[in-house]
Parts: structure tokens; sequence; C-alpha cells
């Protein structure tokens, strides 16, 4: 089975591409959805953030509040590493299992900070989505609904987006048309051998 991995910056169409390749019948997870349990109520995750962070940072659910902890974490370096310490592992752990039972010629995990964690090397191929910064900025602003400010702190927080594309076996530009994508994805899977559906 190929173990794919879809990185890219935060904003530069990653989503989009999960679901054309959901569209294609091609199996996904998806690293955000796992942080997303990870931080629900009374979990081990959500339990360490509490202790590390205090219990400002849960919800009255009891789950973890991530935008509150976002506005943390890419304000300070040194919190976002503490936080990815205690998320990260969950999220490849949880990963691998996936692949684990898996019974398809091939999936595909979407990571946004593939890169970054440096275990890439856990992947038979990388793709990467990139689109224009000033689209990357504008996509960021509108969807998180969030000051500038915060969106360049968040952009600058992770690899460039630029830097993962070239390092992927596969970049797919996500600056034009949605038509544009849907046949760079068609081309990628068809160049990894897959059946489309």
């Amino acid at each position: 089975m190929l173990k794919i991995a879809l990185t890219g910056g935060i904003a530069t169409g990653k989503s989009y591409v999960v679901a054309r390749l959901k569209d294609r019948g091609i199996p996904t997870i998806d690293a955000d959805d796992v942080v997303h349990e990870a931080f629900g109520a009374s979990t081990p995750a959500t339990r360490a953030i509490a202790v590390r962070f205090g219990d400002s940072y849960l919800k009255a659910d009891g789950s973890v509040n991530r935008p509150l902890l976002g506005s943390l974490v890419f304000s300070d370096p040194e919190v976002r590493k503490e936080v990815e310490a205690i998320v990260h592992p969950i999220v490849y752990d949880t990963i691998q299992q996936w692949f684990s039972k898996l019974n398809r010629e091939m999936g595909v995990a979407s990571i946004p900070l593939l890169y970054e964690t440096g275990r890439e090397s856990d992947f038979d191929v990388v793709l990467a989505t990139v689109c224009p910064p000033e689209l990357q900025l504008q996509r960021l602003l509108e969807r998180d609904r969030i000051s500038q400010e915060e969106a360049m702190q968040r952009i600058a927080a992770q690899m460039p987006a630029e830097e993962k594309a070239a390092r992927a076996n596969f970049a797919i530009l996500t600056g034009g048309t949605k038509a544009a994508t849907d046949r760079q994805v068609d081309d990628v899977l068809t160049a990894l051998g897959a059946s489309l559906t």
C-alpha cells in the first residue's frame, strides 16, 4: 500500500485537495481532525493542556478552547513547542494505526506540519499544496476572521509553503481555478497508479 502525505502551508488549499481525493475514492485522514478529537473533553491531551496552562484554556464542556490556546501558541514559539510535544505523538500514532488497518492501494494523510515535525520519511510520497503568498493571506483572513497580524503570525509559524512544495514529490498549485486544481489532483493520482472512481 502506498502511504501518501499531503502537506502545505496554512490556507493553501489542503482541505480542498482532500475533498477532491475523497471524491475520487481515495481514503484520507486529516491531522487537524485527529487534533480536534485529541482536544475533546477529558482526553489525555486535554488533561495535559489543563495541567500545563490552566483550566482557563478549557471550555465549559471540558474540551480545549482551541481559539484561546491558538492565540497563545502562535504568539510564543516555546509554548508552541510544548503543545506540539503533547499532540504530535498522538497525531502520528493515530495516523499509523489508520494506515495499518487500511486495506487499499493507497491512502492519504493530510498533515500540515509534516516537514516541521521531520516525519516525511514515514511516507512513500509527499504531496504539497502551494499558492501565492498574498492569496494565502487573503484566504486565512477570510476563513478564520482574524487580524492581519494574527494571520501573519500563523503563516510565519510554519515552514514557507514554497519550501514545502520544493521538497515534496508533487506540488499542487492551488492559486488558479478549481478545475485547474482538480486536473492536478487527477494527474498526481494517475502518476501514482490510482484507479480513479
